[in-house]
């Protein structure tokens, strides 16, 4: 290994519901191919450790639920401030550490709920954000998966949502993001909420979309 090699730090737990490690291990050939070395940690004490997060240029994040410590949750804030970037998608990452306020600060958005089971949809990529390099060239698609519905930091540059229809819960239409990025500090952040089952990567979309957003939110 050479002291320029980029460094990668997977960390995936939590809720077995959404295959941390089965999702995760479609990446991380992915990001050995583009040269990174890759660490993986099933622990949360690797965000204490400030001298591997400040070495690490790229945290993927697959933890749904579960608990996080304000050290922990300290040690990730500040190393993506200081220019570590921090990606995922689904639960892995906006429906992680249920009422820490200053995570869901840091990823922009937190899962609120989803309609049942599995449901087809259109994710819409916004027009005005088509030269962004995670969507440049793709178009909409559809995806058979959860829909979910989030509450979201009006300081995210959105790059893709999803529509929910009037129901008996909702008077009007709304469309939720889907697909985002965001800068804290000197770091970068990218988030997907499309992911809950590994086969949702075999959407050839999706699948394009989450592999340029990693590189995108790296140092």
């Amino acid at each position: 290994m050479t002291s320029d090699t980029r460094q990668a730090l997977v960390v995936r737990g939590g809720w077995e519901g959404h295959s941390p490690v089965e999702a995760t291990d479609r990446f991380v050939p992915f990001l050995r191919d583009q040269g990174y070395a890759v660490r993986i940690s099933d622990s949360l004490d690797v965000y204490e450790d400030a001298d591997l997060l400040g070495s690490t240029d790229l945290v993927v994040q697959c933890w749904t639920m579960g608990r996080i410590t304000r050290e922990q949750t300290a040690g990730l804030v500040a190393a993506v401030r200081a220019g570590t970037g921090l990606a995922g998608w689904h639960g892995g990452i906006v429906d992680a550490f249920r009422g820490d306020l200053d995570y869901q600060l840091l990823t922009g958005g937190t899962f609120l709920k989803h309609p049942p089971g599995f449901i087809d949809h259109e994710v819409n990529l916004l027009p005005d954000r088509a030269d962004h390099p995670v969507i440049a060239g793709l178009g909409d698609f559809r995806v058979h998966t959860e829909k979910y519905w989030l509450a979201s930091d009006p300081l995210i540059d959105v790059l893709a949502t999803i529509t929910f229809d009037a129901d008996e819960e909702r008077a009007h239409a709304a469309r939720i993001p889907a697909v985002w990025t965001r800068t804290w500090g000197s770091g970068r952040v990218f988030v997907s909420t499309i992911g809950h089952k590994p086969d949702d990567f075999d959407v050839p979309e999706v699948r394009t979309l989450t592999e340029r957003g990693l590189l995108w939110a790296s140092r």
